[in-house]
């Protein structure tokens, strides 16, 4: 364990548009409703099912969340599209996930007194690349004009933590003294606005965070960062197998099976006791237990998922300050969850308070860092 590696700064950016639950209900039950008249035929000779209908009453209760943000919202409600429209940009031009990645880069920058002289490295860590190479970091770097290098990583909702884990080794081995991890999720083009199921879980977002050595912080709203800790086990309950092989395979490359899908009630089930025990035996490295635990920044997938695990934990309910919940307003915004309940819920922290950021999904993947305000 290296207690010199500090979090010294955090950047959460916004998108533009909102999309309330009411909103995306309407829109999804105006689709259903046409797609139920159209099959009519089919449906009742029992060739095919009918699309159920949903509520905003619905939605809430069974995640917690009451809107979202979308990086582009025109064609996302339009029942003839049921996608986000978003032109696509030349070769030559910035890509929409370097775009989002650097507004929040600059954020974090300037949350921890640095310059793009002062970092050594740049990770997009996030659920999905827009490509598969250049890496959106390397581009990342190029513009914002850092002289290292970057890479991107994909580790679904745990790769913000992933990403600070990696940035954290770099620093504690010597080989980088700041680094810069960030991660714009860019969502919305693999939400499937056409299942019931899923249509209303993700938002779009970027964060990003600044780790460095302890000897460069300069700023009085840091985190040392005591140690952190990853668990990986194999699940095929989240998926979203969107990828190269569907040409080759001579499948529908944006077919129901390609965006994402997942089995809910396993994934609750089998999750919240991997990642309470998780928690619990990274706090007790320290020798420490969840009551010396001032803050859960934890991943904002479902809300009841949260109360759970915080319950397994402490042996109550949490409040919303100790466990802040943001995907009420957010959604689920893959690994950026955590990351933006920490930009939002750290400033009032005491010397020596103790949080835990944590993340947990597809994988199965959790992650997690137990940090101390300095």
């Amino acid at each position: 364990m290296n207690a010199n590696v500090v979090l010294s700064g955090v950047g959460l950016w916004t998108p533009p548009y909102k999309i309330t639950n009411q909103e995306l209900v309407e829109s999804y039950n105006a689709w259903a409703e046409a797609y139920n008249q159209t099959h009519q035929a089919q449906i009742e000779a029992g060739e095919l099912t009918a699309k159920p209908f949903s509520s905003a009453e619905f939605i809430e209760k069974a995640s917690g969340i009451k809107s979202r943000y979308i990086y582009r919202k025109e064609g996302a409600l339009d029942i003839a599209r049921m996608r986000p429209e978003i032109p696509e940009r030349g070769e030559g031009e910035l890509s929409n996930q370097a775009e989002i990645a650097i507004e929040a880069a600059k954020l974090a920058m300037a949350d921890a007194n640095k310059t793009v002289a002062d970092i050594d490295a740049v990770i997009v860590a996030c659920a999905y690349t827009q490509r598969s190479y250049p890496a959106i970091a390397i581009e990342v770097q190029h513009e914002l004009g850092i002289d290292g290098f970057g890479f991107d990583m994909l580790v679904a909702c745990s790769a913000a933590t992933f990403g600070m884990h990696r940035a954290w080794e770099m620093i504690a081995s010597g080989n980088a003294k700041c680094v810069l991890v960030i991660n714009p999720e860019l969502v919305s083009p693999q939400v499937n606005y056409t299942d019931r199921d899923s249509h209303f879980i993700f938002g779009d977002v970027a964060t990003a965070t600044i780790l460095e050595t302890a000897e460069t912080v300069s700023t009085d709203t840091a985190f040392d960062i005591l140690s952190t800790q990853a668990k990986t086990v194999y699940s095929n309950n989240i998926r979203s197998n969107f990828g190269y092989m569907s040409r080759a395979n001579d499948v529908d490359p944006f077919g129901p099976d390609k965006l994402f899908h997942q089995a809910g009630r396993r994934v609750f089930k089998e999750v919240c006791p991997m990642a309470a025990e998780h928690i619990a035996n990274h706090l007790a490295l320290h020798g420490l237990t969840s009551e010396n635990v001032s803050r859960w920044w934890l991943h904002q997938a479902n809300i009841n998922m949260n109360t759970l695990i915080c319950k397994k934990l402490l042996g109550r309910d949490a409040n919303r300050e100790e466990a802040p919940i943001v995907l009420d307003e957010y959604a689920n915004t893959a690994s950026a969850g955590s990351i933006i309940a920490f930009a939002l819920h750290h400033q009032n922290l005491a010397r020596q308070d103790v949080g835990v950021i944590c993340s947990f999904g597809a994988g199965y993947s959790i992650g997690s860092l137990v940090v101390r305000k300095r």
